[in-house]
């Protein structure tokens, strides 16, 4: 699990909370007509954005900001120079009996298709499809949570609009001017947490592990083209580790 996820949000919430405490009573900042309008309006507003099996689907890609990933780019990068060895020693036809060892279903495809016969441009032709259409599915997922961190503060705006009519509608009793002043500030804080909190940061942070998602793909892709070529094993080593950053690559060496 991604520990970083929660405990950034978590740690936001207890300097907002600090905030609160010092500034005066937390429940100044608790109305429930204010977080009907800004946390419905943008379910709402997501509803009817997206077909419902792309709303159940956001869930799904909330979930991958707590996880990560099962393998680094170091043990990747050991399994294929291993497969190098064994594949220039026996020929590529021997790594169908290690095909159990490789728990990435897109290395494990892309292995297969080597083991197979298929022609280089044709395997590289397709892993580099598949990576495109991944690509594309992130970048959906990215696009729904964006929605959220655009929606929420323009559903506080609306929420400030409806306070600001309230209190115009009854600026003759004092008694209304409080409710419908608290209606139009505190929409707005409300939109900007979910904002600045949550959703912006979970997109970032998906838009990193989409990146480095795709480079750990192109890595894969470069040593199995390797390992079809015959490369020597060292020279697959080399070309893998220009992936990685230098001080990843010392301490493998180390």
């Amino acid at each position: 699990m991604n520990i970083t996820t929660i405990l950034g949000i978590a740690m936001g919430a207890a300097f907002v909370m600090i905030t609160m405490l010092l500034a005066g009573s937390p429940m100044l900042f608790v109305n429930a007509p204010s977080v009907m309008i800004t946390v419905g309006g943008t379910l709402s507003a997501i509803v009817t954005s997206y077909t419902m099996k792309e709303v159940m689907n956001i869930i799904n890609v909330m979930k991958k900001t707590l996880s990560i990933s099962e393998e680094s780019a170091q043990e990747i990068i050991s399994l294929l120079v291993k497969f190098a060895e064994r594949a220039r020693r026996e020929g590529i036809l021997a790594l169908e009996k290690q095909m159990e060892e490789v728990t990435d279903v897109f290395l494990k495809n892309g292995i297969q298709l080597a083991v197979d016969g298929t022609e280089p441009e044709l395997l590289k032709d397709i892993m580099e499809t598949e990576l495109f259409y991944l690509e594309e599915r992130h970048k959906k997922g990215h696009s729904q949570i964006e929605a959220f961190a655009t929606l929420a503060p323009a559903w506080g705006m609306i929420g400030t609009l409806i306070g600001l009519i309230l209190m115009l509608a009854n600026l003759s009793d004092p008694d209304a001017l409080g409710p419908g002043m608290a209606v139009a500030l505190i929409t707005t804080f409300y939109g900007s947490i979910m904002a600045n909190l949550i959703f912006t940061p979970l997109q970032t942070k998906l838009k990193e592990q989409t990146k480095e998602e795709l480079l750990m793909r192109q890595l894969m892709i470069q040593g199995i083209l390797s390992i079809q070529s015959g490369d020597n094993p060292r020279i697959v080593e080399q070309k893998l580790n220009s992936f990685i950053a230098p001080g990843d690559r010392v301490m493998k060496e180390e």
